[in-house]
């Protein structure tokens, strides 16, 4: 008896940008992105030191409900700028640096040391 064999189709693979949100062609990309890093920064720092959600609301003078969205990468609620004062109330000190950029349009970055 003969069996029947299924043909598999392979996938084709893209290589992606590093940027997922750019990717999938989301405005504000780059800004998506930092937010995104930002807020993984915050929670990393939170899960590190054992606080609770509501402790962690005290610390960032947030309602518990927005550190959960927070734990959950929902950091669209917040501005850049806001997601800073986080990291800082958590006594991180964050550095903001500006270079000149080698192509005609520059990009955000993350770094944590």
């Amino acid at each position: 008896m003969k069996t029947k064999r299924k043909t598999v189709k392979k996938a084709s693979i893209t290589e992606g940008s590093g940027n997922v949100f750019a990717d999938l062609g989301l405005p504000n990309a780059d800004q998506e992105l930092l937010k995104a890093r930002l807020t993984l920064q915050i929670y990393r720092i939170i899960k590190d030191r054992g606080l609770t959600q509501t402790e962690a609301g005290k610390i960032l003078g947030i309602p518990q409900p927005h550190v959960s969205a927070l734990a959950r990468n929902r950091s669209g609620n917040f501005s850049v700028g806001r997601l800073i004062d986080f990291l800082t109330a958590l006594g991180q000190d964050v550095k903001i640096t500006v270079t000149p950029a080698r192509k005609q349009h520059g990009q955000m970055s993350v770094v944590v040391a």
